[in-house]
Order: C-alpha cells, then sequence, then structure tokens
C-alpha cells in the first residue's frame, strides 16, 4: 500500500534550511514570481518563501525557469542566459520541465527534463538532460561501509572478496587501494587489527541522517535512468546509464570518468579516470584509477586494481591487482587474489568447481599469471609469479612454486603436469623483457597511490627464485646416486648431499634428465624438464637483478664503482630477505608486520596514515633492493663479496652481460619472426602492405630503447667491481 505524504510535514523549514547555503541568497521578488508562475512554473509553497536566488546584480534571470514543479526548499546559484556544450550537446542555461525538491545549485546549470530530482546539490555549469529518477535518502553512504544512525549491523555493505562465504569480506571506503583490501582479506587471523580496520572505516562517519547527494562542477549527465544516493566528482559524463544506486564516481578535470549507455552500478566505488560502458554490472564493488569496464562485464563483490581492463567476462568474488587484463567472451574469475599483470585468455575457466563440501575453494596466482586458452583449474590452487599455463583441463589441484615456468598437462597418458622452470627467460625473452616498458607506458594515473612494482625483475620475484633454485636443488638429491653414484656415495650427510647435487648442477649444464616434484599437483604430481638449465638461468638472473640494482645505485649517489667503503654504506641500510605483494606495491614481510603493530597501539589509526606508510615504504624501497641485492650475490656464492675472486668478479660480469646482449637479441628476433615467418607473411600482398599495417621494425619504440639501454648496461657493467681489491 503506497503512503499519503502530506507536503507541509515533509517540507524542511527556513530555519532548517543550513545557514551557510544562504549566504548570497535573497528571495524572490514579485515580478519574478509573477513570470516563474507565467512560465507553467507551480510550487507546493505558494508564496514562494522556499525559493531563493543569487543576490548579486543580474544574478538570477527567471524567464530560464519554465514550467516546473518545485517542493522543499529550493537554492539557486547564478542563473544566466548562456549556453552550455558537451561534444554535441548543446542546452540553455536554466531549469526546464523538471520535478525539483529540496535541490541546490551552484553557478549557470543547464537541468532539462528531470522527472524526479530530490535531494541533490550541484556545482558550476552541471549539464542534467533526460533522467528518469535522481534522488538521494538521508541516510546514503554513497558505496561505504559505514553505517547510520539506528541502522543495524546487517545493513552494512561488504565486499567478499577471494571467497564466496565472505570469510575474506573487506568494508569498501572511498580512497581504498589494492594493498588496503589485501592486507585486510588475507590477515584474518589477528582479530586486533581486523577490528583496527573496521573503526578507520567508520572513523570519519558522524552518523547522522543528513545526507544528500552530490553532482560536483561540469558534470554532464544525459539519457539516464534511475540515480539514487549517488556521489559524482568533477567533469564526470554519464550517458544512458540505467541505473546507478549507493555509488560514488570519482572524477577530476585531470582525471574525468566516464559511464556509458545500458550500465548498472549499486554498492560501489569508481576510481578516478575510469570508463565505465555498454551493459556492464557492477554490484559490491571498488574500481581504482584507469580501469576499462566494458562490453557486458559482471563485476560482483570484487576488487579491480588500477590500470586494469575487463569486459566480455565475469568476475566474482576477486582481489585484483593492477593491469589485469581480462577481454574475451567466454573467460571468467572466481573466488581469486590475482596479483596483477595478468592476461586472462578466451575460455579460460579459473575456479571451475569446488573440490571441497562448501563453495568456499580459492585460487592464489601471483604477480603475471597467464592462462592459456580454454584452460580450467580448480580450487584451491597457487601460481609464483609469471606461470604461463599451457592450454588444457587441470583436474586436480595445482602448487607450481617455480616462477617464470610453463606448466603444461601430460600426455600419452601421462597424468602428471610437465612443467619448465625458468621458461619465459629461455623462449621469450621480447616479452619479459617488454614487461616493464609496457606496463609503464600504459600507467595513465595522474596522482599514483597505489604503488605498483612493473618491473619482472624485483625482489619478490627474486625471493621466488632463491626458493625455485633451493627446490630444484633437493630434488636432484633425491636422483643423484642415478646420475653420479660416486658424488653422491661421497656425500656423508645432508648437507654434503646437498652440495654434491648443487656442484653436479655447476658442472654437468647439457644434463638432460627430469625431476619428479609431488607438490605440483595433487595426486599424480609434476615432471620438471630442464632443470640444469632452468638453474643456470635462474642464477643468471639474480645475478642481472643485483648487479643492475647496484648500478641504479651508484648512479642515484654518483658513485664509480664498487668499493669496500660503498659496501660498508649499503650494509647500513636494514636488510630483508622476505618480501610481500601489497596490491602491486613490493615491501618487506617486517614492515607489514611493523604496520601491525603501529595500528594495535594506535600510532597509526586511519587509512590516510596507512597509504602515508605505504609511501614510507616506497621511499625507501630502492635502498631496500640494493642492501638486497648485495645479500642474493653473497648467497649464489656462499661468501662475502670482498672475499671474491677474480674469477668469481669477471664470472658475474660475463654471466650478466650475456644474459643482457641475450635479452636484446631475443626480443629482435622474436619481432623479427613477425615480418620473416611465411605464416604471418602469406596474409600480405607486399613486404610494403605489411611494413604499413604492423609499422617499420626498426622505428619499434621499444626496441630502440631497449638497444640503448642494453648498451649503456653492459658498458658500465664493465667497472662494477674496480674499486674492489681482486684476490
Amino acid at each position: 500500500m503506497n503512503k499519503v505524504i502530506i507536503p507541509e510535514s515533509i517540507r524542511p523549514q527556513n530555519d532548517e534550511i543550513p545557514p551557510e547555503l544562504l549566504v548570497g541568497k535573497r528571495h524572490l521578488n514579485l515580478n519574478e514570481i509573477q513570470i516563474l508562475l507565467s512560465n507553467s512554473n507551480k510550487n507546493t509553497d505558494p508564496s514562494w518563501q522556499n525559493f531563493y536566488v543569487d543576490d548579486s546584480p543580474n544574478g538570477f534571470d527567471p524567464s530560464l525557469v519554465k514550467s516546473n514543479y518545485f517542493d522543499g526548499y529550493i537554492i539557486l546559484g547564478k542563473l544566466r542566459p548562456a549556453k552550455l556544450q558537451y561534444h554535441d550537446l548543446i542546452l540553455e542555461t536554466g531549469i526546464y520541465r523538471s520535478m525539483v525538491r529540496n535541490v541546490v545549485t551552484g553557478d549557470d546549470c543547464a537541468f532539462k527534463n528531470i522527472s524526479y530530482l530530490d535531494n541533490y546539490r550541484f556545482g558550476n555549469r552541471v549539464m542534467l538532460f533526460n533522467i528518469q529518477e535522481m534522488c538521494c535518502t538521508n541516510h546514503a553512504k554513497f558505496g561505504c561501509g559505514i553505517l547510520k544512525e539506528g541502522e543495524p549491523e546487517s545493513h552494512r555493505v561488504w565486499i567478499s572478496v577471494g571467497n564466496e562465504n565472505d570469510g575474506r569480506a573487506v568494508l569498501p571506503f572511498e580512497s581504498m587501494i589494492p594493498a588496503d583490501a589485501y592486507l585486510w582479506s588475507h590477515y584474518r587471523e589477528d582479530q586486533e587489527v581486523l577490528d583496527a580496520f573496521k573503526r578507520m572505516v567508520e572513523k570519519n562517519n558522524d552518523g547522522k541522517l543528513n545526507t544528500y547527494g552530490f553532482i560536483d562542477d561540469d558534470c554532464v549527465i544525459k539519457n539516464t535512468g534511475i540515480i539514487k544516493d549517488a556521489k559524482i566528482g568533477k567533469a564526470a559524463y554519464i550517458k544512458g546509464a540505467l541505473k546507478l544506486k549507493n555509488f560514488t564516481m570519482l572524477s577530476s578535470e585531470e582525471e574525468p570518468s566516464q559511464i556509458g549507455e545500458g550500465v548498472i552500478m549499486v554498492n560501489g566505488i569508481l576510481g578516478y579516470s575510469s570508463h565505465v560502458f555498454y551493459q556492464a554490472v557492477a554490484v559490491r564493488f571498488v574500481i581504482g584509477r584507469n580501469c576499462q569496464v566494458k562490453y557486458g562485464v559482471r563485476l560482483l563483490n570484487s576488487v579491480l586494481g588500477d590500470n586494469s581492463t575487463v569486459s566480455c567476462c565475469e568476475i566474482l568474488n576477486n582481489l585484483i591487482f593492477p593491469f589485469h587484463e581480462q577481454h574475451h567472451n567466454s573467460s571468467f574469475l572466481i573466488a581469486t587474489t590475482c596479483q596483477g599483470q595478468s592476461n586472462i585468455a578466451s575460455g579460460a575457466t579459473v575456479g571451475s568447481n569446488h573440490n571441497s563440501r562448501s563453495p568456499d575453494g580459492e585460487i592464489f596466482a601471483k604477480r603475471g599469471f597467464w592462462p592459456g586458452l580454454c584452460s580450467d583449474f580448480k580450487h584451491n590452487s597457487r601460481f609464483a609469479s609469471f606461470t604461463l599455463i599451457s592450454k588444457g583441463s587441470y583436474q586436480h589441484e595445482l602448487d607450481i612454486p617455480y616462477p617464470f615456468a610453463l606448466v603444461a598437462p601430460g600426455n600419452h597418458g601421462d597424468c602428471s603436469i610437465h612443467i619448465i622452470p625458468a621458461f619465459w627467460f629461455m623462449y621469450d625473452m621480447f616479452a619479459i623483457a617488454r614487461n616493464n616498458y609496457k606496463f609503464q607506458k600504459r600507467d595513465k594515473r595522474v596522482t599514483k597511490v597505489q604503488h605498483i612494482e612493473t618491473d619482472p625483475y624485483a625482489p619478490d620475484t627474486m625471493q621466488e627464485i632463491m626458493s625455485a633454485i633451493d627446490r630444484l636443488i633437493r630434488l636432484t638429491t633425491e636422483i643423484l646416486p642415478e646420475l653420479d653414484a660416486e658424488r653422491a656415495a661421497n656425500a656423508q650427510t645432508p648437507v654434503e648431499l646437498y652440495q654434491a647435487a648443487k656442484d653436479y648442477m655447476h658442472h654437468n649444464e647439457m644434463a638432460t634428465y627430469t625431476l619428479r616434484d609431488d607438490v605440483c599437483q595433487k595426486k599424480y604430481g609434476a615432471t620438471i624438464f630442464k632443470p640444469v638449465r632452468a638453474y643456470k638461468m635462474y642464477r643468471k638472473i639474480i645475478k642481472f637483478f643485483a648487479t643492475r640494482t647496484l648500478l641504479e645505485f651508484f648512479e642515484r649517489e654518483k658513485i664509480n664503482s664498487l668499493s669496500v667503503s660503498v659496501l660498508t654504506k649499503i650494509r647500513k641500510i636494514p636488510l630483508f630477505t622476505e618480501w610481500e605483494n601489497i596490491g602491486g606495491q613490493i615491501i618487506p614481510c617486517k614492515k607489514r608486520v611493523e604496520l601491525f603493530e603501529k595500528i594495535k597501539t594506535g600510532e597509526i589509526d586511519s587509512w590516510e596514515s596507512v597509504h602515508a606508510f605505504y609511501d614510507k615504504c616506497a621511499e625507501e624501497y630502492e635502498n631496500y633492493k640494493v642492501r638486497y641485492s648485495v645479500y642474493l650475490l653473497e648467497k649464489l656464492y656462499a661468501r662475502p663479496i670482498e672475499e671474491f675472486s677474480a674469477y668469481l668478479y669477471n664470472n658475474i660480469i660475463e654471466d650478466v652481460t650475456e644474459i643482457s646482449i641475450e635479452m636484446y637479441d631475443a626480443s629482435v628476433k622474436s619481432r623479427e619472426k613477425d615480418y620473416t615467418d611465411y605464416y604471418r607473411q602469406m596474409v600480405y600482398s607486399s613486404s610494403q602492405e605489411m611494413e604499413n599495417i604492423l609499422g617499420p621494425m626498426d622505428k619499434n619504440d621499444f626496441l630502440i630503447a631497449f638497444k640503448k639501454q642494453t648498451d649503456d648496461f653492459v658498458n658500465r657493467l664493465k667497472t662494477l667491481f674496480d674499486g674492489l681489491t681482486i684476490n
């Protein structure tokens, strides 16, 4: 049964209007009232005392208000004859054919054909055209996980990331970034920290039932259905949306956001410079900066990181870090934490089935997750950084600890999966070398709140490589008697056996044995191919990262080469050997523990101060990397750098020079295939046509920059150890 509302009982009286809204305002004069009435305007207040206009000379032209129905209080900014234009939409300033209640406008706005407009405040030069319903309740939360006076806990909006059963749910807030969602969702054992996170969300909420919708300067909204309980930032553009409810749209002149046709967004926050188009649906979400969400996407209970593009797919219960690509019709991603720089191929079914008695399975993928066409995976599975997965149906849970690896199904009745560790470095160096360049070029954010590590060679991946090296050696110890019976027999202790396996791998570079790793796949395990080559390549990459980081440090500090005094300075930097990817930023694990302790003591008590902590970690990150680089070199050779022999110094320089040149040459050869391969050439009638379409190879921006970078690096590398005494 519909309620009967008596206008007088709900219309605020003059003394209920916030006094600051009436500064520089005045009541209408009789002539203005007559003009409004003659222009077919109606008001539930026959005295028009509820109507306020700008008090400056020529600040209000009543002829610009026609055929409207007014209720509650109406407070207008300057209203002068003018036209506003956005693309092909041109509107005269004023209010036309609209029902308007409890509204405050800025200067020179243009409203036309708004069927119902209630409880909103507007900035300057706002354009509204053909809107069915635009209202705001007094308990609006604009997508944030807060409560108002008298509301039960059940009214709070949570986002169930990472798990369908709400076990990792987080509360959205306007400044949320993936780092926040990660820490909140993945450390559930510390209730004190979880309670503090919740308090931080509520910190600036007074709970009062006095909210109003807000549309900031230079916004354009046209041909839209329902906008309810919404806050829209500056220069936003909305056209043809179906429904926006309990929603914040962050936008600015520098980073304008847009929403297009057929879009439904409920209970969420859209980040700066993001675009949502063409029947996309988002419910319970936080979408980061510079994201593209389009072509029928269903984004539910998810946090999507900055610089991501998703289309034609379903994304349910996910925490997704920055630079995520998922834009093919049949792909979908369910109950995962995906740590960014990922590319989900068409038909990939990530988390298709639950293997437990409840739909609470999860998949955890570190940076650079690339499943192949029509691949499917089961909960629970875990993937190391830059795992490339061949097309196939993976019927059992996976745990892939080898970074930069290729994973493929077994064949000819072999139920084990096949893994080639370090595959990217062996066979697709162009892709991995181009990664950092590609992501940096795509990062269009003006304000970069979430710090993002785009380089594949970083402390998190080096940590994984070190673990993978250790794993390959330990697995080799299990078959060493078959490989080298004498060497194995001479090893009397586990430590000696480990060293013997390591020595064997050092001195048998052409060995072609395979390893068995039972952990990588439930029930059938995995076969590890090319373990010695992977071991060697992993070591080269560690050396490359360490030397490059040192040379970058030398450039910052105006240092010529490594010396005892320089090493002494570096060793004063705190050493962190365990690293974690929080939202795209790589920080030491101990720093995350430090953050939690400061939260529990109250030293950090707001999300702003949490973000300041991230900023501080980012400021120290390059120094932390330098200290870690020295540690890695010393770990590889099991002695301090000062004790390295001339042979070891030369070995490092030779290996790193080799891998650097190989990276460039492999990148060139990989790109050359696009021009010389028969199957690439056959679709073009001439080489000129191919060049016109692909662009000339010698003009490739990445390869030109990469060549100079490689030459400079190799030349600089020659003097790296000149400051040390050679033994």
